[in-house]
C-alpha cells in the first residue's frame, strides 16, 4: 500500500470517523468522501488504505466504491463536468449538450457505459460524465463543472461554458 496522506486529510479523517463510534464500517462513505475530494478518484491504493484504517477487508470498501457512481477509480481531466440526463434536462437538450461538450474538447462519447462513466480529452484538460439527476429540474438542462451549477445552459453554448475553464 503506497498511498500517502497528507497529516491535515488523516486529521480530518480521523476526527469523521469519531462520528461513528458503534460501527468503524458506517464510516467509509465520509472516508471516501474525504479522499476523493483530495486524490480526485479513489485508487485502488485508496481502497486498501481505508480498508487498513477502519479495521475492514478491503472487499468491503470496494463493494462501497463500485456501487455508488459518485467515486470514481480513475482520475477525472483536470476539469470534470458532469451533464444530467434524467427526463427534464433531456427534454431541453442535455444530449446535444453532451454531444457538443465532447465534440468541442475531442471526446468520443460512444465510450463512455456503465464501467467507464467519463471520458477524459486526450489532453487530459477536460473529462465529461453524462449523470443522473444533479436536482435542478427546473432550469434544464443543467450541468456541473467541478461543483459550479450551471443551469439552462443551452448546446450552442457549450463551447464559451468551457472557456471560462480553460
Amino acid at each position: 500500500m503506497s498511498l500517502s496522506v497528507p497529516a491535515d486529510i488523516e486529521k480530518e479523517i480521523d476526527e469523521r470517523i469519531t462520528h461513528y463510534p458503534v460501527s468503524r464500517r458506517s464510516a467509509v462513505l465520509p472516508v471516501l468522501h474525504i479522499l476523493q475530494r483530495h486524490f480526485r478518484f479513489l485508487s485502488e491504493d485508496a481502497v486498501s488504505w481505508t480498508a487498513a484504517k477502519l479495521g475492514l477487508e478491503p472487499i468491503q470498501v470496494l463493494e462501497v466504491v463500485t456501487f455508488y457512481p459518485g467515486f470514481r477509480q480513475e482520475a477525472p481531466g483536470k476539469v470534470h463536468i458532469r451533464v444530467c440526463r434524467t427526463l427534464s434536462c433531456a427534454m431541453a437538450g442535455s444530449y446535444e449538450l453532451l454531444d457538443n461538450l465532447c465534440q468541442a474538447v475531442g471526446i468520443d462519447a460512444s465510450h463512455m457505459g456503465h464501467h467507464h462513466p467519463f471520458a477524459v480529452s486526450e489532453d487530459g484538460r477536460f473529462s465529461i460524465e453524462f449523470v443522473e439527476c444533479l436536482a435542478s429540474c427546473g432550469s434544464a438542462p443543467v450541468c456541473l463543472v467541478e461543483d459550479e451549477l450551471h443551469e439552462r445552459v443551452s448546446p450552442e453554448t457549450a463551447p464559451d461554458l468551457l472557456a471560462r475553464y480553460s
